[in-house]
């Protein structure tokens, strides 16, 4: 017996002896930086490669943490539905008090579960939102030299449940953060290192992470399924579509209309094969494939395809097209849609962030009392309109049953016809 006792004590002190060595030699000082103009800029930066307008914007993330908890984030109102093991709460992240305990769907009354929802919310929502929390209240900024570049290091002086703690963000030559280095209380070792680059683009426009990786043995942490929304915008939207009959515009194969008398378009919806008409010009487009396009002078075809006259039909199908159907692309791939208020009534914002040829252009709809679109104002990425009025009237009901313009009105008071517009099958 005093044998095994020896040899226990002998495999406890080597453990120790590792520990400290594994102690000095992974611990990392917290490096020294600089507060001020430089470090906010640098935030600024990493903010905007993020989009960090669209998270404010972001109404509902779901997410989980390490398959053990699970997560429903209605950010504008604060609450947030917590769930592990045969527990659910329904937390006010502001007013603790108001938040509400089910113990295998039974409301129950029990102040350390409460809690303990609390602790997990702040510990599990840093890991997937910290990126965008560099200016909460209570955080200080510093600018600091990583490996000959410029890193952004964190410490949060109040606020979450461990105070105090420093995160150094180590970022891609964009500005977006790719890892970053923890000194916690949590973690004993300081600089550890964790991987956010699998990242999830959502349907709001922010980046989420899937999961990290640890320098510290490996360790992998899964988010699960990361999503992000904005329900509300998103119920909007869906009236929009029902009430200019969306569902026969997706059923509608030929869509014929000109723009401003000048250019004139059939258009085989079904095939995607578009006729762009101008001047002594006729081009049979293939959006998806513009190889596959023909060029045609005076209706005599050209043998070698004129490839800027194709790119001009392409340029030409994207904007005037536009003008006729935008209504209809409101949950195109690429289409981040946001509630507004104009007025005191419910607008919807819809921002292009792909697709088309000007990405990053943004507008916002303005709808009547059936929630037919009345006009919108642009806003477009090159600075040339912010807020600028367009109207979209006298819409018609086509033959197949779908609703589109057939006349726009600016602000400068200046017109838009789409001429003769047909819609059939």
């Amino acid at each position: 017996m005093k044998k095994f006792f020896k040899i226990l004590a002998y495999i406890v002190l080597v453990l120790f002896v590792g520990a400290i060595i594994f102690y000095f030699v992974k611990n990392e000082a917290l490096p020294e930086g600089e507060t001020g103009k430089e470090a906010d800029a640098l935030a600024i930066k990493m903010i905007n490669a993020l989009h960090g307008d669209a998270y404010e914007n972001t109404e509902v993330i779901e997410w989980s943490f390490r398959n053990a908890h699970y997560y429903k984030w209605f950010k504008q109102e604060n609450i947030v539905h917590v769930s592990w093991d045969d527990k659910k709460v329904i937390l006010d992240t502001k007013s603790l008090e108001k938040s509400t305990l089910f113990v295998n769907g039974n409301k129950t009354e029990n102040k350390d579960f409460i809690n303990q929802a609390k602790e997990y919310f702040n510990n599990d929502s840093f890991w997937l939102v910290a990126p965008y929390k560099i200016f909460d209240k209570g955080t200080e900024r510093r600018i600091v030299k990583h490996k000959g570049k410029d890193a952004l290091l964190i410490t949060y002086t109040s606020g979450g449940s461990t105070p105090g703690d420093s995160y150094l963000w180590i970022l891609d030559e964009n500005y977006f953060p790719f890892s970053y280095k923890m000194w916690t209380k949590i973690i004993p070792i300081g600089g550890v290192t964790a991987t956010w680059s699998d990242w999830k683009n959502t349907e709001t426009g922010i980046k989420l992470p899937t999961k990290h990786k640890l320098s510290l043995f490996g360790l992998e942490i899964s988010m699960g399924n990361v999503k992000a929304y904005n329900q509300n915008a998103n119920t909007l939207a869906n009236k929009i579509l029902k009430a200019i009959n969306h569902q026969a515009y997706k059923n509608t194969r030929y869509i014929e209309w000109s723009f401003g008398g000048r250019r004139h378009f059939k258009w085989d919806k079904e095939k995607n094969i578009v006729d762009v008409s101008w001047d002594t010009i006729r081009v049979n487009l293939h959006p998806a494939d513009t190889l596959k396009s023909t060029v045609y002078f005076n209706e005599k075809l050209q043998n070698n395809t004129p490839n800027k006259i194709v790119k001009r039909a392409w340029d030409i199908f994207n904007n005037d097209s536009f003008w006729l159907v935008a209504p209809h692309k409101l949950f195109d791939n690429g289409v981040v849609r946001t509630l507004e208020q104009i007025d005191d009534k419910k607008a919807l914002r819809v921002t292009y962030t792909s697709g088309g040829t000007t990405p990053g252009d943004s507008y916002v709809w303005i709808l009547d009392s059936t929630y037919v679109p009345k006009s919108y104002k642009m806003y477009l990425k090159n600075g040339r309109m912010n807020g600028t009025p367009a109207t979209w009237e006298d819409w018609i009901t086509t033959e197949s049953g779908a609703l589109l313009p057939t006349n726009h009105t600016f602000g400068n008071g200046g017109k838009l016809s789409m001429g003769e517009v047909k819609g059939y099958n």
